[in-house]
């Protein structure tokens, strides 16, 4: 019988290898069209398995990058050298789910918060938002790679941009508000913290 394959809507975790390979080509591909063919709510499970599949093969080509010498593996977020490396490793293995999980419903938590603020009334939920969060994590499959990584962190702020457009039925400048808020606000705090330094130092000079 041939293997299925889905052509709209969530990961399907009764497809797990064929699906897998659908979403994260709609999703790198097709943006717009991926994020539109979504139900708004439903089942976190299958968005956050998608998100930990992509955040886990990340951390073990990182971490099987760290045994032939390259910088920036698993086992130096750890803090291991040597022979610790194996058992770092491992850990990571098991503390990278349990942090992804986190990761992505805080994400999902903030810029949802940030979407009620900016889009208001007409947003279509968290379940919309927790779609957005768990499958623009498909740059993780990149990101351990030198500056290729950080060009696809970038198309990362692309695809939440557009997911939010899509799935919260809004305008692209509310979109893009979104998801650069928290960047512009963290802007804003150094800013006055270095305002506010620059006072003292001139007032006790």
């Amino acid at each position: 019988m041939a293997s299925r394959t889905t052509s709209g809507g969530d990961y399907d975790l009764s497809d797990p290898v064929n699906s897998f390979v659908d979403v994260v080509r709609r999703v790198l591909l097709q943006p717009a069209v991926f994020f539109t063919s979504l139900p708004r709510q439903g089942s976190f499970l299958g968005p956050l398995v998608f998100a930990l599949i992509c955040i886990e093969i990340s951390a073990i080509i990182t971490g099987l990058l760290t045994f032939i010498d390259v910088p920036g593996g698993i086992t130096s977020l750890f803090g291991a050298a040597g022979n610790q490396g194996f058992l770092a490793f491992l850990g990571g293995l098991v503390i990278v789910p349990i942090a992804g999980t986190v990761g992505v419903f805080l994400t999902a938590l903030v810029t949802h918060l940030l979407v009620l603020l900016v889009v208001g009334s007409g947003h279509s939920g968290f379940g919309a938002t927790f779609r957005i969060v768990s499958y623009s994590s498909v740059t993780s499959l990149l990101g351990w790679i030198p500056f290729i990584g950080w060009i696809f962190s970038l198309y990362r702020l692309y695809l939440a941009t557009v997911g939010i457009r899509e799935m919260h039925s809004t305008t692209t400048g509310r979109a893009l508000l979104v998801v650069l808020l928290p960047a512009i606000l963290v802007l804003l705090l150094v800013l006055v913290l270095v305002g506010a330094s620059g006072i003292v130092y001139f007032r006790a000079a």
